[in-house]
């Protein structure tokens, strides 16, 4: 079993924090309204009757023995007051409009604790019935205990009144419970999800947890909307999303400060974890540090640069792989980004991976690595293809993007040893999607 870490497990149970105040808001505002407005108002009255002796002329006062006895006769007494042969005469003589079982269920029979006495209750919704009903049990209990065991030694010490306080005005206390099991219902989920969660989440010790370095964390941004542009870094320079983008590109060239590089490959445990728009906002980061960039786009499956950068898809690199390499200027689109490139995705291929990882290929990275400062390869996701573990072996770096709270440790795992088994240069993991709360940022955005 997964050892639990209590302070993770209380910073992930802050998000639950409105919840449990919305929920708990409800579950009492519920409970007092029903309490006031629909619970039935019940009102109780007791009688108490006593095992005693009655005294005679033989004998003035109860025996030790009779008291004995009698202390032991009254669990058994308890059983007959609430008897069908006890209640159906009560039902009978006060023409109850009811039957033994419901009857019963409103009767209370309780035995003061080392005494003889009896407290016999009734809880009914007409105050005045409820004590007429224990008066007429204690009556007929008594006549049927002398029938039963020719012993005329119970007798009624208080009879039932008329209650005027209902006995179920309960609402403090009702609401009360009703606000601690919501949250501690709440927290009890919380912990649950936590528990079998596996998702990669900001605030834990990546590295330790997942054996890879965090080279950047990209806040969730509110932006880059689906449909609006998604290069923030050029439409919102101020945003935090922007400072992000562009503390990843820092981290990438104090990382290679020493070998340098040339080419890096994006990519992704997952689908929808957000590595096409990280490898567009890093490539125009760059490109506005006045980097020379070239952005690929060799997801030859589900690749999307061209509706980031709104550009023809007609010819692209899958084109350009089954093309003379000198005729790849014709494949280049410039975007509206000063030095940066981009080649599509272009026509989606048969064979996708038998194309990147062909020679053609190679000589291709090659080549254009004489004619750009930074190439950004967006590749495809590395669960369930191979395509970018095929990339992997011709760039210098490679990154993983994650989504946090989404991508699963396991599924990070598998990416992880599929990019490892061909020896590529894992530079570290891209989290994206931070809570900017989490994060702790404060974010101011404009153009």
């Amino acid at each position: 079993m997964e050892e639990i870490d209590i302070k993770d497990f209380l910073n992930y149970l802050k998000k639950f924090i409105i919840q449990t105040i919305i929920i708990a808001f409800i579950a009492v505002g519920a409970t007092i309204y029903y309490d006031l407005n629909i619970k039935t108002p019940m009102y109780k009255s007791s009688a108490t009757v006593v095992l005693a002796q009655p005294t005679t002329e033989s004998k003035s006062q109860s025996t030790l023995n009779d008291i004995t006895v009698n202390q032991k006769l009254v669990t058994t007494y308890s059983e007959i007051v609430k008897s069908k042969l006890v209640l159906q005469q009560v039902i009978e003589e006060l023409s109850l409009n009811t039957n033994v079982d419901v009857l019963s269920k409103n009767v209370t029979v309780t035995p003061v604790e080392d005494t003889e006495i009896l407290k016999i209750a009734v809880e009914d919704k007409n105050p005045e019935e409820a004590a007429k009903i224990a008066n007429k049990i204690a009556e007929i209990f008594s006549k049927e205990i002398v029938n039963i065991y020719q012993l005329n030694n119970v007798s009624t010490i208080d009879h039932a009144q008329t209650p005027d306080k209902t006995s179920n005005n309960t609402t403090v206390r009702d609401a009360l419970i009703a606000g601690l099991i919501s949250v501690f219902g709440v927290i009890a989920i919380a912990f649950i999800i936590y528990y079998f969660d596996d998702s990669i989440k900001y605030g834990e010790d990546l590295e330790k947890k997942i054996g890879l370095p965090v080279t950047g964390k990209i806040v969730k941004s509110d932006v880059a909307k689906k449909g609006a542009n998604e290069i923030v870094v050029e439409q919102y320079p101020k945003s935090i999303v922007t400072e992000s983008i562009k503390g990843l590109r820092t981290n990438l060239q104090f990382s290679s400060v020493d070998n340098g590089f040339k080419t890096i490959l994006i990519t992704s445990a997952n689908a929808s974890e957000g590595k096409s728009f990280v490898a567009s906002n890093l490539a125009a980061s760059f490109a506005q540090a006045n980097k020379k960039v070239l952005l690929v786009d060799c997801d030859l499956r589900k690749g999307r640069l061209h509706k980031i950068f709104n550009i023809a898809n007609l010819n692209g690199y899958s084109n350009l792989l089954t093309d003379e390499i000198e005729n790849y200027k014709k494949y280049i689109k410039k975007t509206h980004i000063k030095n940066l490139s981009v080649i599509p995705r272009g026509v989606l291929p048969p064979n996708p991976s038998e194309l990147l990882s062909s020679n053609k290929n190679r000589d291709l990275i090659f080549a254009l690595k004489t004619k750009y400062d930074i190439i950004i390869f967006d590749g495809a996701p590395c669960n369930g293809v191979t395509d970018s573990a095929i990339m992997a072996t011709l760039t210098d770096e490679t990154l993983i993007v994650v989504r946090d709270g989404i991508t699963k440790k396991a599924t990070l795992d598998n990416a992880n040893d599929n990019l490892k088994k061909v020896n590529a240069h894992i530079t570290g993991i891209v989290l994206n999607g931070v809570n900017r709360k989490s994060a702790r940022y404060y974010y101011y955005y404009g153009r």
